[in-house]
Order: structure tokens, then sequence, then C-alpha cells
């Protein structure tokens, strides 16, 4: 597969004005997306919400609570048809200097055993396998995915 790779990228913050652009790439890339009261609520709370657009069209965008320096990624999403062409590399690049920036010590993130892109992606980045949660994720007529629990010490 050849990616699409577009030359000038911008990440910046996530608008409220984003969000039906956002449910499009989530619904594009998931079988089971959020709802878009999720967004809503990420937002109203203060959340670092991240997205990646080139020549205005957005490609994809990252979500990240903080707390108490901890940081837990809480969605990473690439439109499918800019993916793998290192832009969702570069979204978590962005939010690990931004954790950092808060004075975070540990990035949490959460995986679909069956997402092996993002796996590899996370094992590139230095993240650890911590645990798995039994029974995560939707996964329609199958019932539940686990999800593999990934950290990294910044």
């Amino acid at each position: 597969m050849n990616p699409v790779v577009a030359t000038l990228t911008l990440l910046r913050a996530m608008q409220m004005t984003d969000l039906p652009h956002v449910m499009a790439i989530e619904e594009a890339a998931y079988p089971f997306p959020w709802r878009l009261s999720i967004f809503e609520e990420c937002l109203r709370v203060g959340y670092t919400a991240r997205v990646l657009e080139a020549d205005k069209q957005l490609m994809g965008y990252g979500l990240m609570s903080t707390r108490a320096g901890k940081a837990h990624i809480l969605n990473l999403c690439v439109h499918p048809t800019w993916q793998h062409a290192g832009y969702g590399k570069h979204i978590l690049e962005h939010l690990l200097s931004l954790a950092k920036e808060q004075d975070v010590q540990t990035v949490f993130l959460d995986v679909r055993l069956s997402n092996e892109i993002a796996i590899k992606l996370y094992d590139q980045m230095g993240f650890n396998q911590i645990g798995m949660r039994k029974n995560y994720y939707p996964n329609g007529k199958r019932g539940k995915e686990h999800a593999l629990m990934f950290a990294l010490e910044l």
C-alpha cells in the first residue's frame, strides 16, 4: 500500500467546530467509534486534544488526559486514507512533548489486542506492556476484545 503523504501539516488544538470532521475520521477508522458526546465531554473538561491537518483537511487527532504527574492517551486516530505514512507517530510525539511540558512522569494507554500496527508503534516509541484488560473493547458478535495496557516513563 502506498500511503498518501501531505507535505505541510499542522497540529493544533481541537475545537468544538472540528467535531463533525473528527467524527467522520472516527467512523471511517473504527468499527466501534466513540460517540460524539464523548469528544464533547473531553473538550468541555479541558483534556489535551489536538488535530492534525493539511490544507485545512483534518487527517487525524489525539486526546490525552493529565493529572497528578500521569497522563493517559485516550484516543489516537488517523483517517485510513492517511495511515501508514507516519502521521500517528507525529501526533503521538506531539502528545508526549506536551506531557513533558506538564511535568508528567508516566504516560499510559490501552490498545486493542488485534491492533498490531499500533502495538508496533508503541513498542518503537519505548512504551512497555504492563498488563491486559480482559474483555475491554466491544467486538460485535464476538463479544469483547482484550486490551493491552502500555506505559512510558518520561
